[in-house]
């Protein structure tokens, strides 16, 4: 399977609740929102918070469940080298009260046996910091 078909299909899974055959996509020392200087990460918006490997990962759906999202749509797809990105529209009610709708893009990166072996969610961080702190 190659990239793009890998990353459609993790949306896929993902809308079905298919957690394991996620996990299943990414390398074992994957890295998930790793960034030099994110507000949202120092601000704690846990869902946009740095974490590796497959635990990790599963971390961050254990907390995307917590997010009753109520819209999610994936707008279109780029593919480039050893990446794929996805425009997506992501509309989510927050267990604090807090709401945001964005149009998000998340990067994707592979291995040379195309795992996952990072993902970048790039956001609105206003908007995230604003709906979590409530």
């Amino acid at each position: 399977m190659g990239n793009l078909a890998t990353v459609k299909a993790i949306y896929e899974a993902f809308g079905t609740g298919d957690v394991p055959a996620i996990i299943d996509q990414m390398a074992d020392d994957v890295e998930w929102e790793h960034w030099e200087d994110n507000h949202a990460q120092t601000a704690g918006v846990p869902s946009l918070q740095a974490r590796d490997g497959k635990a990790g990962v599963s971390e961050f759906f254990a907390v995307a469940a917590t997010m009753g999202i109520t819209d999610f749509q994936v707008l279109n797809f780029m593919e480039g080298g050893d990446q794929v990105a996805a425009t997506v529209v992501i509309e989510t009610d927050l267990p604090g009260g807090g709401h945001y709708r964005d149009e998000e893009l998340h990067l994707w990166s592979f291995d040379p046996s195309g795992k996952v072996k990072g993902l970048r969610h790039y956001v609105d961080t206003a908007k995230h910091i604003a709906a979590w702190a409530t």
